[in-house]
């Protein structure tokens, strides 16, 4: 039997679920909502933490997407450092770390991603070794980095890019090593991607493309990095970008369909009437593309999150969802900011247009600066 029952469930701390309880609240739902995430946050952002949190120009409270008063105000009970341990679909229950058991009318799981952990590799346990997810990890790096003299980024996307350029700006040595040959060039393709690459390296940023990490070397810190050819790069510390994958275990457990994500019709609706999915974790089946799609991005999370709140109110469009224009541009907007200053200059002078291909076939265009 159930400790108590709420009319919305909401099952991850990220982005997605927080809009998603911002638009029922302004649409006009006036059911229980409840907001469950294993961080001891509140919702935040991530894009800051490899940007101008990590260099220490924003708060912790600047990457909130609603400030801490705002759910006991809109009357939305929000639980933190708490996880939900199983659903079970066809019972419409839920059983919380806490040991409760929710019942719920209706559901959105928003459990994103989890980055993809290089243990199979020798020396990694070593101290010195960091991932990018959380605002704690992006406190540990910071700190670490100012110590550490050189740092060494693992990939050539977001992550390193960014996190390479932050650092860089803090006045910290940093080395890029990537498979690719050209940075970015997986997201943007070759030719906007080498437009980022000479703007990392003309602010002394080394990189090392076509080369893959076989190895970390040290005793209890790591000291360097091994590629497969040989080469042997000395550092400090070693930050890693290799990718997430979709948390997909507890909707998996709880009979919910799942294939490199959880999987939904083109309104965000699970296998399961009246369980929505939305963020990294949702993959949907595209209008606009005529396949299925998961998309990795903050604003994808944001959008979807708004989309699945209609949803759960019963308010589905005609259509199903899609990303707007604006969603689009703002991943080639976001480009010409990332590498401010500290005194808001920006390393980025006069403005030359760049055209490319998002990852997924949709075409975008933004105003990118180059040194």
């Amino acid at each position: 039997m159930a400790d108590r029952e709420v009319d919305f469930l909401l099952i991850g701390g990220g982005m997605a679920a927080a809009h998603c309880a911002t638009t029922l609240r302004r649409r006009g739902a006036d059911g229980s909502i409840l907001l469950v995430g294993r961080e001891p946050h509140v919702p935040y952002e991530r894009p800051p933490l490899s940007k101008e949190y990590m260099r220490g120009e924003s708060s912790e409270a600047d990457a909130y997407v609603n400030g801490a008063d705002w759910y006991e105000e809109n009357d939305v009970e929000l639980l933190t450092e708490a996880s939900v341990m199983s659903v079970d679909a066809g019972a419409r229950t839920a059983k919380l770390q806490t040991r409760e058991q929710v019942r719920f009318a209706k559901a959105l799981i928003a459990t994103g991603a989890r980055v993809n952990i290089l243990h199979h590799l020798d020396g990694a346990r070593l101290d010195g070794i960091h991932y990018l997810r959380t605002l704690g990890n992006s406190d540990a790096i910071r700190e670490e980095a100012k110590e550490a003299g050189h740092v060494v980024l693992i990939g050539g996307s977001y992550i390193g890019s960014e996190v390479a350029a932050s650092l860089t700006t803090l006045g910290v040595k940093c080395t890029m090593v990537m498979l690719e040959e050209v940075t970015l060039s997986r997201t943007f393709g070759v030719e906007p991607g080498r437009y980022f690459h000479e703007i990392l390296e003309s602010h002394g940023i080394e990189i090392v493309g076509g080369e893959e990490l076989e190895s970390f070397v040290g005793d209890e810190r790591v000291r360097a990095i091994r590629t497969k050819s040989g080469r042997e790069i000395e550092c400090g510390a070693v930050v890693i970008g290799a990718g997430v994958h979709p948390e997909t275990m507890l909707a998996d457990r709880g009979g919910i369909q799942v294939e490199n994500g959880i999987l939904c019709d083109s309104k965000l609706e699970t296998s399961v009437e009246g369980i929505f999915a939305a963020g990294d974790v949702c993959s949907y089946e595209s209008v606009v593309h005529g396949r299925r799609l998961r998309i990795e991005h903050w604003d994808v999370a944001l959008q979807q999150g708004q989309h699945a709140a209609k949803g759960l109110m019963g308010r589905r469009s005609r259509t199903g969802w899609c990303p707007t224009s604006s969603a689009i541009c703002r991943i080639g907007r976001a480009w010409s900011m990332w590498a401010r200053r500290r005194d808001g200059t920006s390393w980025c002078g006069g403005a030359t247009p760049i055209r490319g291909n998002f990852s997924s076939g949709i075409s975008t265009a933004g105003r990118l600066r180059r040194p």
